[in-house]
């Protein structure tokens, strides 16, 4: 089993449903790991992307570990018949130094993605159902996944009766929380968006995101004036290696956290867990799996915090795309991020689906189910 081609390209992508709105400048990078094996005909291709974020990763894909995978001679499972990720994993970090995780970690994260992808339609399942096959740390979900609303960016214009049509949109399309953001305007401007978004939703079903803005000073302002209002929980509020202030925080804020965003691999997340103040029965962890270099380097940190005595119940991974709900499902993880309105055509659900019970299954397609949002496969499409 080999690859035998891989394309990239950068694509932008929006924090906005409307168009008209500027993007910021954001990217990420499409990729497509072609396999040479075939069905009816056809070779068997895997897609992903580089999630929600940390901009295309172009280079370092196509300079450094696009060519440790076309050279890899042998990627086969141990009885021959499949494509094993993990040995591709193992081919792309070959020569890596420990630690300077940079973005590399998301150039490997975009690729893993691919490759576990053509794995499953190698295998003909959906990917949650060949994780709980080949994955001992398997847990397979037995019920939908619980899920809340990505979004909430601020609006240059109008912001506050354009968050409030945001959110009638998203319970119209029948999710029950939503996350939003904060930290971008001074905090009276946040505490009024929040009032906004609270005369639409209960205090329990909506959580808020400071995007890491915060210094020490403000981090804790922000604590003392979102207590009252008991959110769902308060995610990313000061740089993610200032353990100092976040602990700080932790002390403080009787509420929720959610941490884990911008932090990419084991070393880190140990830090976290040691230093951040966090509270395992209470807390929420949001490492986004494509981020910390694919699913091996994400399990390397569910296997390090679960020793540590955090309960699977607190990861719900950061990336609100479709490849996260097979991870939830196969995990058996808190629930997912879904970015039903932002980052077309990545987030969201598959064409037709929609939740219920604020709750959402993965495809059942081959693969990552891809090729089942219509805009997302003419989009993959363009790579050849």
């Amino acid at each position: 089993m080999r690859i035998v081609d891989i394309r990239e390209r950068s694509v932008p992508i929006s924090r906005y449903a409307d168009p008209a709105l500027p993007s910021g400048g954001l990217t990420t990078s499409i990729v497509a790991v072609v396999t040479d094996a075939t069905r009816n005909g056809r070779p068997v291709i895997g897609y992903g992307f580089g999630s929600m974020g940390r901009f295309a990763q172009g280079g370092l894909i196509r300079e450094r570990f696009a060519p440790r995978l076309l050279g890899a001679t042998d990627l086969a499972t141990a009885d021959g018949g499949g494509l094993d990720p993990f040995r591709a994993w193992h081919a792309m970090m070959a020569n890596e130094k420990a630690g300077g995780h940079g973005e590399r970690c998301v150039a490997v994260g975009t690729l893993d993605m691919a490759l576990w992808d053509a794995a499953a339609k190698l295998a003909d399942l959906p990917l949650h159902r060949l994780l709980a096959e080949r994955l001992p740390e398997a847990q397979p979900a037995r019920r939908g996944l619980a899920a809340y609303a990505g979004g909430g960016y601020r609006y240059p214009a109008d912001d506050l009766a354009r968050l409030a049509d945001e959110i009638r949109r998203l319970r119209d399309l029948g999710y029950a929380s939503v996350k939003l953001k904060i930290g971008g305007v001074p905090l009276a401007q946040d505490l009024r968006r929040i009032e906004a978004a609270l005369a639409l939703l209960p205090a329990d079903r909506l959580a808020v995101d400071a995007m890491n803005a915060y210094g020490p000073a403000e981090s804790l302002a922000a604590a003392d004036a979102l207590a009252p209002h008991e959110l769902r929980w308060f995610e990313d509020i000061c740089d993610p290696l200032d353990f100092e202030t976040h602990g700080a925080v932790a002390a403080r804020y009787d509420g929720a956290i959610a941490a884990g965003e911008a932090l990419f691999s084991e070393a880190e997340a140990r830090l976290l867990h040691r230093h951040g103040g966090l509270r395992p029965a209470r807390d929420i962890l949001v490492f986004d799996p494509v981020h910390c270099y694919g699913l091996p380097g994400y399990l390397r940190i569910l296997r390090a915090l679960e020793a540590a005595g955090w309960p699977r119940a607190a990861f719900w991974p950061h990336g609100g795309h479709l490849c996260c709900q097979h991870l939830v499902a196969a995990l058996g993880l808190g629930g997912v991020e879904v970015n039903a309105l932002c980052f077309a055509p990545f987030g969201g659900l598959v064409d037709g689906a929609v939740p219920v019970d604020g709750q959402v299954l993965p495809p059942d397609a081959p693969g990552i189910g891809f090729e089942q949002k219509s805009a997302l496969r003419a989009l993959f499409a363009t790579l050849f």
